[in-house]
């Protein structure tokens, strides 16, 4: 009698197959935690700051809420009105007022913004040193154009801050070098000739107050001692539109006035002004301000200072760090990615900017393609 034995000898091959298997099955899943792991730690290392941006929602909260002071502006309403309607009464006579910026290398924002502000400043004080926040060497770019500046001449109180060098790959803190700068600012605006009662702009070079905010607050008596103000901002140009900031403010001027670019008050002035980030005519000034500001850190390797690539995200309204927005949604946070819409507005902008529009036509609707230096 012939057995048959084949359907056995099957059934042992796939048994001993699969014991195989399963025996194999712990080495092949350590070999892909193995694989993974190195990936997903490359990844995080290399999109961190990515990754801690669009999870903020997650482990941030917003800072308390500000309270937002209404603006009142018409261009032929009377100061008595306009004091009025803010709650506060017309001056026999104006304020002083005093305008004080740490100046880097934006020329031709310096040139709109106290073109602007002329005829209501009674002095302009620039701090300027020669060293970047960053410990780099940097050219005294302010003192070596003063002439393009002869017509302000009567009015600027320049000082110089000898920088500190970073040397033998040291790193400097560049937060810290910051705050430096602005505790000799408050030595600089007490020589300038300011007194008790006078007004004190503090901001930065690209955060431009109006004309006419600054006229309100020098004729109105009752204004806040300490008031943000809130400016439209702009990113590369007048073209990109993008959120208002606040940080700029004006002060009554005390003996305990402090040069600060932080919050100290929860009172914001409504739209008074303009914020232009990065509106630079020059290549070559991007990159300057990229490697030498407080948040250098940002620059991860050498292609962000590539030229070609600068160009393309000013040109399409792009971040040029390729980061995400600082939102406390998810909700604001999508709806912020991505490009920033074109403008094709030119309206209430610097009178000075329009008045020289042929000079600064880079920072106008259509006026994104730069040169390298």
């Amino acid at each position: 009698m012939l057995v048959d034995t084949s359907s056995d000898h099957r059934s042992f091959s796939m048994a001993s197959r699969l014991v195989v298997s399963r025996r194999c099955l712990p080495r092949f899943r350590c070999l892909i935690v193995l694989m993974i792991v190195p990936v997903c730690f490359t990844m995080i290392f290399n999109h961190y700051e990515k990754i801690t941006y669009f999870l903020r929602p997650l482990w941030d909260t917003p800072p308390r809420p500000l309270t937002y002071v209404p603006h009142y502006y018409a261009e032929n309403a009377s100061l008595a009105t306009l004091c009025r309607l803010h709650g506060w009464t017309l001056r026999s006579e104006p304020r002083r007022v005093f305008d004080a910026i740490i100046f880097s290398n934006e020329l031709d924002l310096l040139e709109v913004r106290w073109g602007e502000l002329y005829p209501y400043v009674t002095k302009f004080i620039i701090l300027e040193s020669n060293a970047t926040f960053t410990g780099m060497p940097k050219a005294l770019t302010f003192a070596s154009n003063r002439e393009r500046f002869s017509f302000f001449e009567d009015k600027i109180v320049y000082g110089f801050l000898p920088g500190k060098l970073a040397s033998g790959g040291q790193r400097i803190n560049p937060f810290s070098v910051e705050g430096h700068h602005r505790f000799s600012m408050n030595e600089l605006i007490s020589s300038s000739g300011i007194s008790n009662g006078d007004l004190l702009i503090v901001a930065d070079t690209d955060e431009i107050p109006s004309g006419n905010t600054i006229k309100l607050l020098q004729w109105c008596d009752g204004i806040p001692p300490v008031l943000h103000l809130d400016m439209k901002k702009y990113l590369y140009s007048f073209e990109f539109p993008t959120d208002p900031t606040w940080k700029a403010t004006s002060h009554i001027y005390h003996q305990h006035t402090r040069y600060m670019h932080s919050r100290q008050t929860d009172l914001v002035l409504s739209d008074t002004g303009w914020h232009c980030s990065f509106c630079f005519k020059y290549l070559s000034e991007f990159v300057v301000k990229m490697t030498s500001y407080s948040h250098a850190d940002r620059v991860k390797n050498k292609e962000h200072l590539d030229h070609s690539r600068i160009q393309q995200k000013i040109c399409n309204g792009d971040d040029l760090y390729d980061m995400l927005p600082e939102e406390y949604t998810f909700k604001n946070l999508i709806g912020k990615m991505g490009s920033i819409p074109h403008s094709a507005s030119a309206v209430h902008l610097p009178t000075y900017l329009i008045e020289n529009a042929e000079k600064f036509k880079f920072l106008l609707p259509g006026g994104c393609l730069r040169p390298p230096d």
